[in-house]
């Protein structure tokens, strides 16, 4: 460490366009003697220029580098060198940390280093970073989808710096803190208790937006100790009000009221806040919020009379014009221009309107607000009033007669605001042109100018629009609290919230500026001691050797605003000169302040003597005291005070009364009460009290709010504005290294200069650093601490440079740098060890190969030799060869010419043998044909007569069938169908006529138009047919010329050959237009006709059809009164015969074949979705089908059902059939004794034993209950799972057959909640099998009920039906159903939902530590900076910490949800709503957390999380759910996206495009998240520009997280009914019912 400069040492180059540029030390000439005089030269090269032949030479003595490089002097930014000394250039980070996300890591901090890793973590759209204790935040100027309900909760309960820098980071550790708190008040040494959030900024950065989104943060999130334990209070996320309380609501609907009456548009920021505010969230013992208060400062009170060029006046003055109706504004006498009015109109005609904002709607969203915080809307209007009565003052018109002020009586503007506020015309006038001045003995009454009457004017305006602002506040702070401050009672802390202006220096700097800045340094001071005593604390807590930190404190500048005889000082007395100027002022200022100490901080203008300049911590302002005395009075004159006192306008007084009453008790000398600013009216010149002025107010309410401040834990977020054109993501350099400057993050990074800004823990930096020292070096038995102390001896020999802490190693600032480049420098070295074998091992493998070619060359050659002698020898042998061949060939070719020869004879000969044979049998085959067609003909003959025959007798026959059919078509011509269809046509007819009409009528107007632009055409070519005739003339006149030379005349009469030509065309094209013209007025008479005729037509077809209708309406009566007849002849029928026609009985739930055809009922068998009380969800819309089925039964009970089917029923759809020859048979299968005549009556006694009756259900069959295991192997039978349902619909049933309808309601209402008190009752991953286990029976419940329901609607029951029931209301017995299948429904449906909710929150547990945590794939483990991978190698550094699951608990939890389903026979459809919803959960909380992980994205990673999906997607396999994995598909494409390669645009192209499920926002966020290897190059900046560019502001469907819905369940789709022929008396034998047992035995 001679020198910190060598070469390629990357340093910063100051640049005048972007501040700083990258250089790399490319030479450095040291002194050959080291002589301190010596000179040293260094040589930079700029990194931009990639030919490396732009440089930069600076020179400067060799004592300048000493001292560099023993007080790290690159590292802050050095004073200004002497002349003709060049400066130190500051040092760069290591690629490492330079996008840090927390600058106080940064190894090199120097301005340059925090501006490049602020300015390219912006450009890749991450806006927030911290700096130690600070968070800075840059404006986008783009709406981002980063503060969203999922990602309040994704930060919920989360530690600072576990997740991405965020407001809502800030706010979690506020939240944190304050709960952390035992309440009364302050903090603890722990930082536990009353909490402060500072949010500053110049205008434009985004204060009020940020501090807008953390009160949304503490109004929406929960806390996670109550969520643990009661699920928290709120589950639905994104709902309209996200379950906030009427006092969250409040506290959100305050930003509204505070934009709209305290915000405007200014150059910088189109909703600038023009007032500071500091609000309280008040919280209990719970930590809920119970309440808050708001604290305002400074509001603008000018801007209300004047706005500069391009700015606007207070938003609700737009908002009032825009959005009130005509009908109120006519009543205030309002426009809706506001240039029509002097207060809005001084931002010229760019001010207004804002782009992208509606004042319309913003006006309607104003009055939300103010009805949310119990502002009636009678309220409203008397606001809206006074504003009314603010802009018609800026009307009033002030002349000047020679010296006096003028104002007309006829001034409408005078009278509306006369009569808007209540006030005397007269005595307004008067007291606005007029001044009073009051002696001892007299009232003398004067003249004012024009310039002071418009004056007074404003200042009237100004001190009601005030009023009217602290009235607001105050209304707002009541509703905030509660009735009686009910919310400050319970309240035990409170979280605070400031939101106030930050430095601000311009051109011109008036009192506005002064007071801002004067707060700024206030704030300041308490910052920098703030942050030096958490760095000493640290110090003091990890009992590290250090030297008390020296920082420059701003206390002289407070003492020059505020101390004694200060600026504050003097400004109060002159103002309360009668006689006071400004002048005056600047004069007493540069006489008082000339104590040395006070001349560093105040300083006097060389030219202008008006003004005065002080040193602020962040720049120097110069003031101009122009205005300093009449703002800082701030009064109105006491005769108009007295007028608006007395106003008829009750409104305006009630306004006046609560600011004046809230100001008298804001006084300087009071107690810290006050949080309001209004302004005080002038008092009498003999009053002994003085006027507090605004400074002295403004004083009081800083001195409050720096006691709280300094009362609680403060957490500081300071925004800054990019650039000015807000431009969005666009960074000027300069403009953001002046706001740093600005707002305390560079002296922040000062201070920890000064000390040990580097931590690293021991796990930390042994992980990292651990190749610094040879592994012989340290042992098993080494710890983490003394592997670091080994690392620091061996490369760090100054130990001032670290301290080892408890648990933290301690850097000064560059020494991270200096190890970061030892590293990169070890792991070279080792590179090239492990190259230079590997090129030792090619080497030899080459010598190899040579070794081995070599010989195979040789014996290659050697077999070329023997190769050409066995040719020849072939070619010998060849040659005799072809000689035998081609003889053989010859020979061959003569035998073959002779044998075809031969064969050819032969054919001829056989052809005409043959075709002679042909002959003949042709002859007889043409004998036989003729003779079977004579016979066939004599055949047919016959057969025609018989065919005749029969046709007659047919003919006769039809004719009688047709005589019926037609006497029953005429019947049917006289029913109401017939009339109805024909009414049909008719009507059909009269829309086809009206259509006809339309077409025509449409037809008509085009025809119309055609015919004016012909018209229009015909005039035109008039014209130019006049034109051409008048042209034509001339020429003639000029021919007749003799003076004209031949050529021009040649011309000339080509010209008029021409002229002729066109003239012919175009008369001929007027007259074929007439003819059109003509033919189309044709055509439109005889349209217009035709559509008269048809219009008559209407209306006759019209008129006829009233006619019909009541026609029909009479046939539709008779028609009803004939079914009704009908019905009650069938129902007589059934009665007698006592069975149903046409239909079967019913088959039994445990039956494969189902039910009856339900089909040839005629009833429409849907299940109708029944209103849930709990939330909404799907019904099944299918219907009953034995399809459906998912049940495997057993042979048993199927051939034991088959025998009852062949009975018929009676009238009951459950009453078992009597009439068989089957002999009941008990559970056994053992034939039952004999029943007595008397089992009705047994029967009935059972039933009515209802204490006997619910113990053995509620007890026996359900708490009691012991459940059958579930096994795939040995599956339990359908009867042993569903006996339960059974049992309890046959109690049902019997209850319904006796007429006990109040008793069977009593005992299904016990039985439903038995069931859902005892499935609730059970938690975790005990609830599966019980769960399941009711859930089918439940359903099997349900769908006896709706076989209940189906016979209910034919008018039958359980033993009786709706013509035969003496002993049943059979309108309270179909009610009951509808009731108890609603019941049941809702039963299913919260089975479900408790089930998959223990589910949930079950496998919620494993999801991260199981999918994303677990590395079960070898060769790919990975540390990702957790340090778990150095902790295997030194066994006994650490325990080696396992994931609390793995993949193989989340699919044993699945086997066991789908053994329990398939084992207790749901149906298909459950099965894939439930495990697509578990498989919904896994994938969108893995994906959840992986996205939001830091240091962790890695392709090694990626491969291990793909590997564990693999196995998720072989269990979807081998359960038959391959559609499950379409639930994994944004963690599977995410883990694609890791893995894919990310060098060029190219890579980015094919990335999103394998990626197409990934939203832009996902994309860019993995991406920037992306952890590389150290072997892995690093993704370019430009890469990361180009994915940050695609993401789009406005792209409302783009979102970072999946909503995840642990504390929610998807909708339920219930199954369609089961098919149930009867009711199964099966009971176990184990079961202790006895009651049951009987019952069952009797009804068998």
């Amino acid at each position: 460490m001679s020198s910190i400069y060598n070469k390629g040492t990357r340093v910063w180059l100051p640049d005048p366009t972007s501040g700083w540029v990258a250089g790399t030390v490319s030479s450095i000439n040291p002194p050959n003697d080291e002589s301190p005089t010596a000179e040293v030269t260094l040589v930079i090269s700029y990194d931009s220029d990639t030919s490396g032949t732009t440089t930069k030479t600076l020179k400067f003595p060799y004592s300048v580098i000493q001292t560099a490089s023993e007080d790290n002097a690159g590292n802050v930014q050095p004073a200004t060198p002497p002349p003709g000394q060049d400066q130190l250039p500051p040092l760069r980070n290591p690629p490492l940390l330079e996008s840090s996300e927390d600058l106080a890591s940064l190894s090199n901090l120097n301005e340059p280093s925090v501006l490049h890793a602020i300015a390219t973590r912006y450009s890749r759209h991450l806006p927030y970073t911290y700096s130690g204790i600070v968070l800075v935040a840059l404006n986008p100027f783009s709406p981002l989808a980063i503060y969203g309900p999922e990602i309040i909760q994704a930060y919920s309960g989360r530690k600072k710096g576990e997740l991405e820098p965020h407001l809502f980071a800030i706010a979690e550790e506020a939240l944190d803190c304050m709960r952390r708190g035992a309440g009364g008040g302050g903090t603890d040494p722990t930082g536990a208790g009353d909490q402060t959030i500072v949010v500053s900024g110049e205008s434009g950065a985004g204060k009020t937006v940020s501090a807008k989104f953390i009160l949304r943060y503490f109004a929406s999130v929960d806390d996670p100790a109550k969520s643990q334990s009661s699920g928290g209070r709120r589950r639905e996320i994104g709902s309209e009000d996200d379950g906030m309380s009427e006092t969250e609501k409040q506290i959100l609907a305050s930003n509204p009221i505070m934009e709209a009456f305290g915000n405007a548009k200014t150059t910088r920021n189109d909703n600038s806040s023009r007032f500071g505010k500091y609000i309280e969230i008040l919280f209990d013992n719970s930590h809920e919020i119970v309440g808050a208060r708001i604290r305002t400062y400074l509001l603008e009170r000018s801007r209300l009379v004047y706005q500069p060029e391009s700015e606007r006046n207070y938003h609700i003055f737009y908002q009032l014009l825009a959005g009130a109706p005509s009908k109120e504004r006519k009543d205030l006498s309002l426009t809706s221009n506001p240039s029509d009015f002097a207060y809005m109109a001084g931002g010229g005609p760019t001010s207004t309107p804002i782009p992208g904002v509606d004042d319309a709607k913003e006006f309607r969203e104003t009055q939300n607000a103010l009805s949310t915080v119990g502002i009636s809307v009678e309220k409203q209007w008397h606001i809206f009033k006074l504003l009314a009565a603010l802009l018609h003052i800026g009307n009033i018109r002030i002349t000047q007669a020679r010296t006096d002020a003028v104002l007309s009586d006829d001034d409408p503007s005078l009278a509306l605001t006369a009569n808007l506020l209540g006030l005397p015309i007269a005595e307004f006038k008067k007291w606005t042109v007029k001044k009073q001045l009051i002696t001892r003995s007299e009232k003398i009454v004067t003249n004012l100018g024009s310039a002071q009457a418009m004056v007074v004017r404003d200042s009237v305006a100004k001190f009601i629009y005030t009023c009217l602002f602290d009235w607001l506040v105050g209304v707002v702070n009541e509703s905030l609290l509660g009735e009686g401050g009910e919310g400050a009672k319970k309240s035990t802390k409170f979280i605070g919230v400031l939101d106030i202006y930050g430095f601000e220096h311009f051109k011109k700097n008036s009192f506005e500026q002064f007071c801002i800045n004067w707060a700024n340094e206030k704030l300041q001071q308490e910052f920098n001691a703030h942050v030096f005593k958490l760095e000493q604390e640290e110090y003091v807590r990890e009992e590290i050797n250090w030297t008390f930190i020296e920082f420059a404190d701003n206390q002289a500048c407070i003492d020059v605003i505020e101390g004694k005889m200060g600026i504050l000082t003097l400004l109060d007395e002159e103002s309360r000169l009668p006689a006071g100027a400004d002048a005056s002022f600047a004069n007493k200022l540069h006489q008082q302040l000339t104590k040395p100490e006070q001349k560093e901080v105040f300083k006097k203008p060389r030219f202008n003597q008006n003004a005065f300049t002080i040193t602020h911590y962040a720049h120097d302002v110069t003031y101009d005291v122009d205005g300093f005395i009449d703002k800082n009075r701030d009064t109105v004159p006491d005769e108009h005070l007295a007028l608006l006192q007395n106003s008829s306008n009750e409104f305006l007084r009630e306004v006046l009364d609560a600011a004046l009453a809230a100001a008298n008790t804001a006084k300087p000398n009071g107690t810290a009460t006050g949080d309001q600013t209004g302004p005080v009216p002038a008092k009498r010149a003999g009053a002994t009290t003085k006027k507090p002025t605004l400074g002295s107010i403004f004083k009081h309410s800083l001195i409050s709010l720096m006691d709280t401040i300094n009362n609680t834990n403060v957490h500081y977020i300071r925004c800054i504005k990019p650039n000015e054109a807000k431009k969005a993501w666009e960074l000027e350099p300069q403009q953001v290294l002046a706001q740093l400057r600005a707002c305390g993050v560079l002296e922040t990074i000062r201070i920890s200069c000064a000390g040990y800004p580097s931590r690293w823990t021991f796990e930390e930096f042994a992980e990292r650093y651990y190749m610094l020292v040879s592994s012989k070096e340290w042992s098993s038995n080494t710890d983490y601490k003394g592997l670091c102390s080994l690392i620091l001896s061996k490369t760090l020999k100054d130990e001032d440079k670290y301290q080892m802490g408890l648990t933290k190693i301690f850097f000064r600032a560059g020494m991270l740098a200096f190890l970061e480049s030892l590293r990169t420098q070890r792991l070279n070295e080792l590179v090239t060890l492990v190259q230079k074998n590997v090129r030792r091992r090619i080497a030899y493998k080459h010598y190899q190969t040579l070794k081995i070619s070599t010989i195979k060359i040789q014996s290659w050659y050697r077999g070329i030799l023997a190769r050409r002698f066995v040719e020849e020898k072939k070619k010998e042998s060849a040659a005799i060869k072809i000689q035998k061949v081609a003889r053989g060939w010859l020979a061959r070719k003569q035998f073959s010419e002779i044998r075809q020869a031969v064969i050819k004879i032969q054919a001829i000969v056989r052809g005409h043998q043959a075709r002679k044979r042909a002959l003949e049998e042709r002859t007889l085959s043409a004998v036989l044909r003729l003779q079977s067609l004579f016979r066939g003909l004599n055949v047919r003959r016959h057969y025609l007569a018989q065919i005749r025959k029969v046709i007659v007798l047919q003919s006769q026959w039809r004719r009688k069938l047709a005589v019926q059919e037609l006497r029953g078509l005429k019947a049917e011509a006289k029913s109401a169908s017939k009339f109805k269809e024909i009414s049909y046509q008719l009507e059909n007819k009269v829309v086809e006529l009206t259509q006809t009409l339309q077409k025509r009528t449409a037809d008509n107007k085009e025809l119309s138009s055609k015919v004016r632009s012909l018209e229009k055409q015909l005039e035109s070519w008039q014209t130019k047919h006049d034109e051409v005739a008048t042209r034509h003339r001339g020429l003639e006149s000029e021919l007749a010329k003799p003076t004209v030379p031949l050529t021009q005349f040649e011309e000339a009469l080509a010209a008029k050959a021409d002229i002729d030509n066109q003239l012919r065309e175009a008369s001929q094209r007027v007259i074929e237009q007439d003819k059109e013209i003509h033919r189309l007025t044709e055509e439109l008479s005889a349209q217009a006709n035709d559509m008269e005729e048809k219009r008559f037509t209407i209306e006759t077809a019209t008129a006829k059809n009233a006619e019909d209708q009541n026609t029909i309406a009479g046939l539709r009566a008779e028609l009803a009164s004939t079914k009704e007849q009908i019905s009650r002849n069938n129902t007589l029928n059934a009665l007698t015969k006592n069975e149903r026609q046409q239909r079967e009985p019913p088959t039994s739930p445990t039956q494969p074949h189902g039910l009856r055809a339900l089909q040839e009922l005629g009833v429409n068998t849907e299940r109708q979705p029944s209103t849930s009380r709990r939330r909404n969800r799907r019904h099944s819309t299918t219907g009953t089908g034995p399809a459906n089925h998912a049940r495997n039964l057993s042979d048993e009970i199927t051939s034991m059902k088959k025998s009852n089917q062949s009975n018929p029923r009676a009238v009951s759809v459950m009453f078992p059939s009597t009439n068989g020859i089957v002999r009941p048979r008990d559970s056994s299968g053992l034939p039952l004794p004999p029943v007595s005549d008397n089992a009705s009556d047994e029967i009935i006694r059972l039933l009515d034993d209802d204490a006997q009756l619910d113990e053995d259900v509620l007890q026996g069959l359900i708490y009691q209950l012991k459940i059958p295991q579930p096994s795939l192997h040995n599956t339990p039978l359908a009867k042993e799972v569903i006996f339960p349902a059974h049992l309890i619909s046959l109690v049902s049933n019997e209850m319904w057959k006796q007429g006990m309808i109040a008793e069977s309601e009593r005992f299904l209402a016990n039985v439903m909640q038995a069931i859902q008190q005892h499935v609730i009752a059970f938690k975790g991953e005990d609830i599966i099998i019980p769960g399941i286990f009711w859930l089918s029976n439940v359903q099997e419940i349900l769908s006896f009920i709706c076989i209940a329901e189906l016979d209910a609607a034919q008018g039958y029951g359980p033993g009786f039906d709706a013509a035969d029931s003496q002993n049943v209301d059979f309108e309270t017995y179909e009610r009951l159903i509808g009731i108890v299948k609603h019941d049941l429904d809702s039963l299913e449906y919260n089975i479900y939902f408790s089930t998959m909710l223990e589910i949930k929150k079950k496998l919620t547990k494993m999801v991260i530590p199981a999918l994303i945590e677990s590395q079960s794939l070898p060769g790919f483990i990975t540390s990702d900076g957790s340090g778990k991978m150095f902790s295997r190698m030194l066994q006994g550094m650490g325990s080696n910490q396992q994931p609390t699951a793995t993949m193989d608990d989340i699919l044993n939890l699945l086997n066991k949800v789908w053994k329990c389903l398939k084992s207790y026979y749901m149906e298909e459809s459950v099965m894939q709503q439930v495990v697509t919803e578990l498989l919904k959960l896994i994938g969108q909380i893995a994906f959840n957390d992986l996205i939001m992980r830091r240091n962790f994205c890695s392709w090694k990673r990626a491969m291990q999380i793909q590997y564990n999906i693999t196995r998720i997607e072989e269990w979807c396999k081998s359960h038959d759910m391959p559609e499950g994995l379409l639930q994994l598909e944004h963690l599977m494409q995410a883990t694609k996206l890791l893995q894919l390669k990310k060098a060029t645009m190219g890579d980015i192209e094919i990335l999103f495009d394998v990626c197409w499920i990934l939203s832009p926002s996902q994309i860019q966020k993995l991406i920037s998240q992306y952890h590389n290897a150290d072997y892995e190059a690093p993704i370019s900046n430009e890469i990361l520009k180009a994915v940050a560019a695609r993401v789009k502001p406005d792209d409302k469907s783009d979102h970072l997280l999946l909503t995840p819905e642990t504390d929610e369940v998807g909708p339920y789709q219930l199954p369609p009914p089961r098919e149930i022929a009867g009711l199964e008396t099966y009971v176990p034998a184990w079961l202790n019912v006895p009651i049951i047992r009987r019952l069952a035995m009797h009804v068998s």
